[in-house]
């Protein structure tokens, strides 16, 4: 009896270390529903377009079991590069396939066909095209790189719908706005300019256009310095035009601005031309392009024709890839004759499936203008077209 009781107190602690690791086990559980919720919540904050392509990935590749594709059995950084691997798979296979569609354009091309994409619907189809660079900045693929090619001028020659143009290329990334890096905002530096630029990756080409450029006495050093390799783009169109079609412009602004005619003279009547007014100015090519010969070979300049992009869109962006050693993708198939602007659009634009024209800023129609104040004027530009004719090795038949 006494060793009975003796032996008795000893069964105390058994509870005591039941409760301690009750204790840890409910710490432990706690631990992993916070992990768990934690890992839930990150789920739920990333964009659809990412789940959407994991997903899709698992479904082609026959992913075992996890989620995304089997990386649930990975340690969690194993797990991200892998799927950080297969999304970036993904985003190239689908630059494949918009390549492929540009260079078929099919009836999924025409006007209002809204026909369907690979890996999307009909109606909207033109979200997928965007996905490749909206995707790239997302997972942080590509880096920002200073510009290859640079579209430096002229205003009002066409610059704006040879850039639109040129971004349905799968391989041509381009800032939107104008930056005025070498004009107005070089004193902000390299990285503030890179910085402007879209992501892209092994391959893509770089570019930026602002047509003030080619008339800036500043901007063939700076670019030059920045890289002497940087290919030039210029779109010239018949000077006359282009000085009626800028003052068109400024008279949407400012319609309290003088006549054509007054502001085109020094004396109307001895016929003198006011070369300091920058509508008169911008045309006289010959002069800009031997400021910019000083620093790049004439071999490393494109002169695309404005009237030519017109016309024969499809023929003017065929130099053009070439120029940039791009594939000739943009063909005759992707424009159609706008007959109300007058000049060719998109059948689909970048990251759309719809038509798309420049804006109602562009096309505007030009005030009548004394038809011997226009002769004048053709007679003032003759020589320097001329010379520029010979320095471009090219005749735009201006005269």
């Amino acid at each position: 009896m006494a060793g009975s009781s003796a032996t008795a107190p000893a069964a105390e602690p058994l509870p005591r270390s039941i409760f301690k690791k009750f204790l840890v086990m409910l710490c432990s559980l706690l631990m992993s529903l916070y992990v768990f919720y934690c890992l839930a919540d990150r789920c739920q904050t990333l964009p659809g377009p990412i789940i959407a392509a994991g997903a899709a990935s698992e479904e082609e590749e026959g992913g075992g079991g996890g989620y995304l594709g089997g990386s649930a059995e990975l340690p969690p950084w194993q797990a991200a590069a892998a799927r950080r691997k297969r999304l970036l798979q993904r985003l190239k296979q689908q630059q494949r396939r918009r390549r492929q569609e540009a260079a078929g354009a099919g009836p999924e091309m025409m006007p209002g066909a809204g026909g369907s994409r690979p890996g999307g619907s009909g109606g909207g189809g033109g979200s997928a095209a965007g996905t490749p660079g909206t995707l790239t900045s997302l997972l942080g693929e590509g880096s920002k790189r200073l510009p290859q090619a640079v579209i430096i001028g002229v205003k009002k020659g066409g610059t704006r719908a040879l850039l639109e143009f040129l971004r349905v290329h799968p391989d041509v990334r381009a800032v939107g706005a104008e930056p005025h890096f070498f004009d107005r905002n070089y004193e902000r530096g390299l990285a503030w300019y890179r910085d402007l630029m879209p992501r892209t990756l092994e391959g893509q080409i770089t570019m930026e256009k602002t047509p003030s450029y080619f008339v800036t006495k500043e901007a063939p050093a700076r670019i030059s310095s920045m890289s002497k390799g940087t290919k030039l783009i210029v779109v010239v169109r018949d000077p006359v035009t282009r000085a009626i079609s800028d003052y068109t412009q400024t008279l949407s602004k400012k319609p309290d601005i003088p006549t054509f005619e007054s502001l085109t003279f020094k004396n109307r009547t001895t016929g003198l031309i006011d070369t300091s007014w920058s509508a008169i100015q911008i045309g006289i090519y010959a002069k800009h392009l031997e400021n910019w010969l000083l620093y790049f070979p004439i071999g490393q300049i494109l002169f695309v024709s404005g009237e030519r992009l017109i016309s024969d869109p499809a023929g003017e962006l065929g130099r053009v890839q070439d120029f940039l050693g791009l594939k000739r993708i943009i063909t005759d198939k992707h424009f159609y004759f706008n007959k109300t602007k007058g000049f060719p659009c998109l059948k689909k634009a970048e990251g759309s499936s719809k038509p798309h024209c420049l804006g109602k800023t562009k096309g505007r129609t030009h005030p009548d203008i004394d038809q011997e104040v226009v002769q004048r004027l053709r007679d003032f530009y003759r020589p320097f077209n001329m010379k520029f004719y010979q320095m471009t090795g090219q005749d735009f038949g201006w005269d």
